[in-house]
């Protein structure tokens, strides 16, 4: 969507404040012996006492109020009573949400308890690409640059990017124009950032693979030739300076 009245502003800000702080409510929750069901539950709490509705089950029918990844699980990993967390497992939390007609969308890969697989190298790359991508956006920036900007970076980290993961519009509905911004150049994307557009900025970030497919279960994905993934996401407000971070309460990068 495009911000054209102060009331869409504080529309999304409300939005973004319910995603953002039930996202890095769930980081906290989690804990070793806890199911994945049992934090997603959590955090479906938090999003109905905001009066917010989970945006992937209100426009997909998810099996879940928040996707859960675990481990080699890339994305939109399906909350369960039988899957439970462990000590040193890479989780990514994705939450997004509508709430009053608006939408927000954030994400964050972390290390539960001590890193004692070692992802915290990649975690902290994610967070930094990231970082560094979205200050790098304002109105007339080609999204192509964005996306070279950002595999760049994660080669120079040693990992690589997640070619069929995107970032996306947002705001007056889940995934919106534009459609695509990708981790790499698409030459093929002539599309340019838009002073005062929503736009959710993810980074996909990979040990091994440059693609990801869907496993049987329907929904959740990982990685062709496996390896494991980091993810962290803002929804923002391009601007021609700085970005506005609407959903920086989530502390990602505290």
């Amino acid at each position: 969507m495009s911000i054209t009245k102060e009331a869409e502003l504080t529309g999304m800000k409300k939005a973004s404040e319910a995603v953002a702080c039930t996202l890095k409510e769930m980081r906290n929750y989690a804990q070793p012996g806890m199911t994945t069901k049992q934090l997603d539950n959590y955090g479906a709490k938090i999003l109905a006492d905001f009066g917010a509705k989970s945006a992937p089950y209100l426009t997909y029918g998810f099996p879940g109020y928040s996707c859960i990844s675990v481990n080699n699980e890339f994305c939109h990993g399906i909350p369960s009573d039988s899957r439970i967390l462990k000590e040193g497992d890479l989780i990514n939390v994705d939450v997004s949400a509508e709430l009053d007609g608006f939408w927000s969308d954030n994400g964050s890969s972390f290390v539960l308890g001590e890193d004692i697989n070692k992802h915290q190298q990649l975690i902290d790359a994610s967070k930094q690409i990231l970082h560094k991508a979205i200050y790098n956006i304002k109105g007339g920036v080609r999204v192509s640059d964005i996306g070279h900007l950002i595999e760049t970076e994660a080669k120079k980290y040693g990992y690589k990017v997640i070619r069929n993961l995107t970032g996306h519009g947002v705001g007056r509905s889940l995934h919106e124009a534009p459609h695509e911004i990708a981790n790499y150049r698409d030459r093929f994307n002539l599309t340019r950032f838009r002073k005062n557009s929503v736009v959710a900025i993810e980074t996909f970030i990979s040990t091994t693979s440059s693609y990801a497919h869907t496993l049987s279960d329907g929904w959740t994905m990982a990685g062709t030739k496996g390896g494991f993934m980091a993810q962290h996401e803002h929804t923002i407000v391009v601007t021609d300076g700085k970005p506005i971070i609407l959903t920086e309460m989530n502390g990602v990068w505290n």
